[in-house]
């Protein structure tokens, strides 16, 4: 007979709240007293009494939470406004203000580390005769505001002349003079007085069998002088 009774609390007391009545009304018929019922009802208006009982604690519970929720939120801007205030103070007056509210004071920042060196060089020869020049270089995390430098000289011992600057890793270069079979390039990466290691390579021209200026390589060399 377990199996007539529901799986849930609620709909335990809900059922034996329904059979009440005939139970009572039919006691010995069905086998059992009157005494047996009734000890019955007065244990289910217990146990209905037991649930409100925790519905109310349970809705309480959750009122509660969120005044307290509300009530942090509250104090937390306080705080922040007045934290703010002591900051700009400080600022004005100096770090003892920071003593005088007992709050250390804010940890001077180290400095960034200088920009990475760039590497992995990719050279396209654009339709309008333009060198597309790409690469990649490993910046520290947390940083930005990087600027590459780009130079070139035109014959393996020349002087490099300096052609621009740009905010991503790629530089278009539509200077390289008619007829060149090469030209070497000097990178370097610069973020405010930061500069990185300077990167170097050459890319070298050649003829395809149709007859049209190709790449011929791109090899990454050693810095043989400092870009003026």
């Amino acid at each position: 007979m377990s199996s007539v009774l529901p799986v849930s609390k609620i709909a335990r007391i809900e059922f034996c709240e329904n059979h009440n009545t005939p139970f009572s009304t039919n006691a010995v018929a069905i086998g059992t007293t009157a005494l047996a019922v009734t000890d019955l009802a007065t244990k289910t208006s217990a146990a209905r009494a037991a649930f409100n009982a925790q519905q109310a604690a349970q809705n309480a519970a959750k009122a509660a939470t969120n005044d307290y929720k509300i009530a942090v939120n509250a104090m937390t801007t306080a705080v922040a406004d007045i934290l703010k205030q002591i900051k700009t103070k400080a600022a004005i007056s100096g770090p003892a203000v920071y003593s005088l509210a007992e709050i250390p004071a804010p940890a001077t920042p180290s400095p960034r580390p200088a920009p990475g060196k760039p590497s992995d060089f990719v050279a396209t020869l654009e339709e309008n005769g333009a060198l597309n020049l790409k690469w990649k270089c490993a910046n520290p995390a947390g940083t930005s505001g990087t600027i590459y430098q780009v130079w070139r000289r035109n014959t393996p011992t020349g002087e490099f002349n300096y052609l621009g600057g740009s905010g991503s890793k790629s530089f278009d270069d539509a200077t390289i003079p008619a007829g060149s079979s090469g030209v070497t390039y000097q990178i370097q990466a610069v973020r405010s007085t930061a500069v990185g290691l300077w990167a170097q390579f050459n890319v070298n021209f050649g003829v395809s069998s149709g007859g049209p200026t190709m790449i011929a390589s791109v090899i990454e060399t050693a810095p043989t002088k400092i870009a003026a």
